[in-house]
């Protein structure tokens, strides 16, 4: 399992977080899958494995590791991430061999497409910045499609510094506080 201390238990007041159990599969594959049908209908090939039913970050195993943290408001998924204190082959492969020791990699930020407008995304990355805190990790690397210029904005605006491009994804990192 992760080892992790969680310093904040919700986000937005009403949204409360926790790590995944194997009983979230089922509900974390359908937001994935379903995100991945929405940036589909937004003209995006981004996560289309998802829609064949193709994983290939592996979510299920991530969550038995540990690595997958879900946002409840209610009975409600609003969304998901997965943090690996290990780099995957991925990250390995766009990082090159340095870095990774301290480094939180973010992946499968996913949110549930009736929260869109409402800050939740930014404020789960803002979480993931300061609400949970790994012991000798002290900066956060993500990338994303380099197509994507919605997310690259994103990133940018929450203070990511682009590291630049490889294998046609941009490369975002900062430090933790």
């Amino acid at each position: 399992m992760t080892h992790y201390t969680l310093q904040q238990h919700s986000i937005l007041d009403r949204v409360q977080v926790r790590q995944a159990t194997e009983a979230d599969t089922a509900d974390v594959m359908n937001l994935l899958t379903k995100t991945a049908q929405w940036l589909h209908s937004q003209g995006s090939t981004q996560w289309n494995s998802l829609l064949s039913g193709e994983d290939v970050h592996g979510t299920s195993k991530a969550i038995i590791r540990g690595d997958v943290f879900v946002f409840h408001e209610g009975s409600t998924l609003a969304a998901m991430v997965m943090l690996l204190q290990q780099p995957s082959p991925w990250d390995i492969d766009l990082w090159g061999d340095e870095g990774h020791d301290s480094s939180i990699y973010v992946h499968r930020l996913a949110i549930n497409r009736d929260y869109a407008g409402s800050e939740l995304g930014s404020s789960v990355m803002k979480w993931v910045e300061n609400g949970i805190t790994f012991t000798g990790k002290h900066q956060i690397r993500l990338d994303c499609i380099e197509q994507n210029m919605r997310l690259f904005t994103f990133y940018s605006s929450l203070g990511y510094t682009h590291r630049g491009i490889k294998n046609g994804f941009h490369l975002f990192e900062k430090l933790r506080r």
